[in-house]
């Protein structure tokens, strides 16, 4: 196959809007759909959920089942190969220690002048919803993200939320990772139903204030519709992934890592990042052999990713592709350049930048340790990756001693005449 290769200075404004939007869809008739599932599981609970869950996923469940039981759980650490247990073991190490270094302190102070003293106290959030997806595999990795940060956070209850398989049940690798990370709360509903359920409440399921995890389109139209009911977290879109590359990059390497992401569905975006035509022509035959190696339907993804939303960038310098990049604010991106730590500090909008040509995505999808969950769709410029900040919350401290309250009195009362707000004027004017 041939993929989209453009050349940046002569893209039409067409294309590169193309190449920007990536597969931002327009989920006006999910939102639909979503609104009259989410009003109906809120007036009917748990009946409106299993009914839904039976139409979408086409499993029968029942109040008593939805919610996974210790002997599920402890069944399903058992029965998973003990490869993969050492796998999301390790995995949950490298996490674990990478979001206890994010913790902020609980608690500082500082002066700001005689008598005055202000700071900030930081506490859990007091629940979380993760969401866990489902439609094209199973995902522990995604577990992984979420609940340990959680965990970290202290958070005092975290409830998970995953579609069923066609067995009605929650698949063994992620069940394994509830057991390890130390989740307890796992409901066996996934898509709008999921997120209506949690952020109305039902008969089994609690109402949680804020729900995280990527989701398909019509759990995002969810979130939309529900925004004023629950916090939604970060936007978490389709995937995606710039490898940026110079002429000393190991075409084998790049061609391997720019299809990592391509292979998350047929709406992700690939972009090959370079000033080097001589490295396109060596990374596109390579491709083309690699995607031999796979499955009918990660090849056919691939193949429509890089005839759509991805592709080629081709540039005239290195300055000029990093440029690009910090435009596109890829969710992913690998720098394999022949100084990848000189290329970091010129890098201001990514979701994660891997460094070098042994730092694959997959490391970090997985166990290297920082957070997968991460920005999409250009979110990069005002978005972090998921982090322990994302379970906690901050209440700003001030106190005021009599020395201090005298210090400031008279500017807080200009502020409080000049914004006409008498009972402000008042509470300093006539304090004794």
């Amino acid at each position: 196959m041939t993929p989209n290769i453009y050349e940046l200075s002569k893209m039409t404004k067409e294309e590169y809007d193309l190449i920007m939007k990536r597969a931002e869809q327009d989920i006006t008739e999910q939102m639909k759909i979503a609104k009259e599932v989410s009003d109906d599981i809120r007036d009917r609970g748990d009946e409106a959920v299993l009914e839904y869950t039976a139409k979408f996923d086409k499993v029968q469940l029942t109040a008593d089942t939805m919610k996974v039981t210790e002997e599920e759980i402890e069944a399903g650490y058992a029965r998973l190969d003990a490869e993969t247990r050492e796998a999301i073991e390790y995995a949950y190490k490298n996490i674990y220690d990478f979001h206890e270094k994010q913790l902020p302190e609980e608690m500082w102070f500082t002066m700001v002048d005689n008598g005055l003293m202000v700071g900030e106290k930081t506490t859990p959030i007091v629940d979380v919803c993760l969401y866990v997806p489902h439609g094209k595999g199973s995902f522990p990795s995604v577990l992984c993200m979420l609940g340990i940060p959680a965990v970290v956070a202290k958070v005092p209850r975290i409830v998970v939320v995953t579609p069923p398989n066609e067995k009605g049940e929650v698949d063994d690798a992620i069940l394994c990772a509830a057991k390890i990370i130390g989740i307890k709360e796992i409901y066996k509903v996934g898509g709008i139903q999921a997120v209506a359920a949690v952020a109305y409440g039902t008969e089994t399921i609690p109402k949680c204030h804020k729900i995280i995890g990527p989701g398909n389109s019509y759990a995002t139209a969810a979130k939309r519709v529900l925004a004023n009911h629950i916090d939604a977290g970060l936007p978490a879109g389709p995937s995606e992934i710039i490898v940026l590359a110079d002429e000393k990059a190991d075409p084998e390497k790049v061609a391997r890592d720019w299809m990592i992401e391509a292979e998350h569905g047929p709406d992700s975006a690939a972009l090959l990042v370079t000033h080097s035509k001589a490295l396109v022509d060596k990374v596109i035959p390579i491709m083309n052999e690699q995607l031999k190696k796979l499955s009918d339907r990660r090849r056919d993804w691939i193949e429509t990713n890089f005839t759509r939303y991805g592709g080629v960038i081709l540039t005239n310098s290195l300055e000029e592709s990093i440029d690009f990049v910090n435009d596109y604010a890829p969710e992913h991106m690998e720098v394999m350049t022949e100084k990848p730590f000189d290329v970091l500090p010129l890098i201001k909008n990514a979701g994660e930048i891997l460094l070098g040509e042994y730092t694959p995505v997959t490391l970090c999808n997985f166990v290297l340790g920082p957070n997968a969950i991460l920005p999409t769709g250009g979110f990069a410029k005002t978005y972090s990756s998921v982090s322990v900040m994302d379970f906690l919350k901050r209440s700003s401290v001030g106190y005021a001693s009599k020395e201090g309250f005298e210090n400031v009195r008279g500017h807080a009362y200009r502020f409080a005449t000049v914004e006409g707000f008498e009972t402000h004027a008042l509470a300093v004017k006539e304090r004794d």
